[in-house]
């Protein structure tokens, strides 16, 4: 895998290094954004080790951030900000509930669900936590896989990653990440402010290793 090329070397370096410093070794100072050292910024930003589930997320994203540009130092912490906190820190990709929670869901019109036990079918899963037979329908064909027949592969780690980069895409969320407004990156992820403060704290870890100041 080669490193991301929209982040200068020398700036994957001072990354490296702050990451070393916090604990979370990257192998080498080399400058080179791959696998290991995107793995120890997940590690950062989740407040744990990841194992296996974080250097495949890390690989997944190392294809995804490029094509969906998030590919600022900005862009990257506000993402993974929010997608910590949506994984409890990158270690539920499926939604947690009993039976009778999910029967809540059957027969929604506006999500699609329109077979018995379709709420457990298509909880959510993935970083964003895709829910619903017509989101599973609609966002599967647009990456080629019939999610509606096999929902369980949107909690695989690279079906879950390109599904969160439409995601974030579909909702302009590069821009209010270019203008540091983590409210309205929320309010899109989320539909209001639940889970603000962790959002914002895990924000705040993810900026301060890639370099960037907190907004005045």
């Amino acid at each position: 895998m080669g490193e991301l090329v929209f982040l200068p070397p020398a700036s994957v370096a001072d990354l490296q290094r702050r990451l070393d410093a916090a604990g979370r070794p990257c192998g080498a100072v080399d400058g080179v954004l791959g696998p290991r050292t995107l793995a120890a910024l997940l590690d950062h930003v989740a407040g744990r080790k990841t194992g296996a589930l974080g250097h495949d997320l890390a690989r997944a994203m190392l294809i995804e951030f490029p094509r969906r540009r998030i590919d600022t130092p900005r862009r990257i912490a506000h993402f993974l900000a929010q997608a910590a906190h949506e994984t409890t820190g990158f270690r539920d990709m499926v939604e947690l509930g009993q039976e009778a929670y999910f029967r809540r869901y059957d027969g929604r019109a506006d999500l699609g669900n329109s077979q018995p036990g379709d709420g457990a079918r298509f909880k959510g899963r993935g970083i964003f936590q895709l829910t619903g037979r017509a989101n599973y329908r609609r966002f599967g064909a647009r990456l080629g896989l019939d999610l509606e027949a096999r929902p369980e592969v949107a909690a695989e780690p690279p079906i879950a990653v390109a599904l969160a980069g439409l995601y974030w895409v579909d909702r302009g969320l590069n821009a209010f990440a270019d203008a540091d407004d983590a409210e309205a990156v929320t309010r899109k992820i989320n539909g209001g402010l639940n889970g603000l403060p962790d959002r914002l704290a895990r924000l705040a870890r993810a900026k301060a290793v890639l370099g960037l100041k907190e907004a005045a």
